[in-house]
């Protein structure tokens, strides 16, 4: 049987760390770039080349950090090495995230001409002083020729990620910045809520008032504002922090996630799941270049340079599938697919929550009564509903669940 599969490349370079970022990001490492891209290339050979069934690719995404920092000769080299392990099929999504301000008209050119048709750019804010406190390096002048550039050379599916939430960020600001990505005509927005992590420099810039906390019931507001302008503008909240203008702009490779599907992950710090295993690999570019030169043997899904790997019972999927289907806000839980999937229904396994959630008006059922999903109110409070289904114990009478 052919296993429809995605590929998930880290790529973990950066110019220079942004001063909110706790992602798995290194600046001054890129003297290491070739030999990581060596190194990735190794590590999809081995992997693939172990499989135990066919593996047919339908999304390839590179994130990061910063991919466009590699040159496109690199992204031709990673390219060579799926095709040599395993069919992408025609028409796959092949996704790079960007920055604005690493990316020129030509090298966008041969990144389409290459095979990418997606690319996604960190836009955050259209507001100098929003940047400033985000610590970002570019201007909005960077993201109109990106855009431009990219429409120029063919890229039919663009997206945008903006950031809310800002210290010192107004309602105002905010509404100015969605109305002049609007303007963009593009087909899909990423929008998140700003989150302030430990360990990064605008925790440390909170902490020393040096910039006003985060304002909670603000940052509400303002995600109220962009369901409606998005919505009034003809965009579909397919998922918790996703827009799309119709089905065919969705973002294919993210929806491999959030339907609990098959996914191998490549790079330092990259995360796969496939059958019955969640992986997780080595998190500095060193250690990770090293682990795949000393090439140890590991069992598929797994690599030399895997640090983690995680079984899962079927309880554990049940739970994880539910929580992150909850995600996509039109398609929630599908209970035919839930049922046929696990053989058995879902409303036993969690009556207690799923009435719990009803009550509090968190979730709803579909007109059809074939969706369980989140309610507008569910969408503002998202990690109140999810942590209802994760970490229970298996109902009595379910225990097989837990083999």
């Amino acid at each position: 049987m052919m296993v429809k599969t995605s590929l998930y490349f880290h790529i973990p370079f950066c110019r220079r760390r942004c001063g909110y970022c706790d992602f798995n990001t290194f600046a001054g490492l890129n003297s290491f770039i070739p030999e990581y891209v060596d190194a990735v290339c190794q590590e999809v050979t081995g992997v693939l080349s172990r499989a135990p069934e066919p593996v047919s690719v339908h999304t390839v995404y590179f994130g990061g950090g910063t991919p466009s920092l590699l040159t496109v000769e690199h992204y031709e080299t990673i390219f060579n090495s799926i095709s040599r392990k395993v069919n992408i099929e025609k028409g796959a999504e092949i996704s790079l995230e960007a920055n604005p301000e690493t990316v020129t008209k030509a090298y966008i050119a041969d990144l389409h001409t290459l095979g990418f048709n997606r690319i996604s750019f960190g836009m955050q804010s259209a507001s100098p002083e929003d940047l400033r406190v985000l610590d970002r390096q570019h201007q909005f002048d960077s993201i109109v020729n990106a855009i431009k550039w990219s429409k120029q050379a063919g890229f039919k599916h663009l997206n945008l990620d903006l950031i809310f939430g800002i210290p010192g960020q107004s309602r105002e600001s905010w509404r100015q910045t969605l109305d002049l990505a609007l303007g963009f005509g593009i087909d899909h927005f990423s929008i998140y809520s700003l989150i302030v992590e430990e360990g990064t420099r605008l925790k440390r810039w909170i902490d020393r008032g040096l910039i006003q906390e985060p304002d909670d019931d603000l940052g509400a507001w303002m995600y109220e504002d962009a369901m409606d302008i998005l919505g009034r503008a003809g965009y579909v909240q397919y998922e918790i922090s996703n827009w799309s203008r119709g089905e065919g702009s969705q973002c294919l490779h993210n929806l491999q996630y959030w339907r609990f599907l098959p996914y191998l992950g490549f790079g330092a710090g990259a995360h796969g799941f496939y059958g019955n295993f969640r992986t997780e690999n080595i998190g500095t570019v060193p250690q990770y270049i090293q682990s795949l030169k000393e090439g140890r043997q590991t069992d598929f899904p797994a690599s030399p340079a895997v640090r983690a790997i995680l079984p899962l019972s079927e309880w554990d999927k049940i739970q994880e599938n539910v929580m992150v289907s909850l995600r996509l806000t039109e398609e929630g839980v599908n209970l035919v697919d839930f049922h046929e999937r696990y053989g058995i229904p879902l409303y036993p396994l969690f009556e207690k929550q799923i009435q719990r959630l009803i009550k509090w008006r968190l979730v709803e059922y579909s007109e059809n009564k074939q969706q369980l999903r989140l309610s507008r109110r569910g969408r503002l409070l998202g990690n109140q509903v999810f942590a209802e289904f994760i970490g229970n114990d298996v109902p009595k009478g379910y225990e097989y669940l837990n083999r």
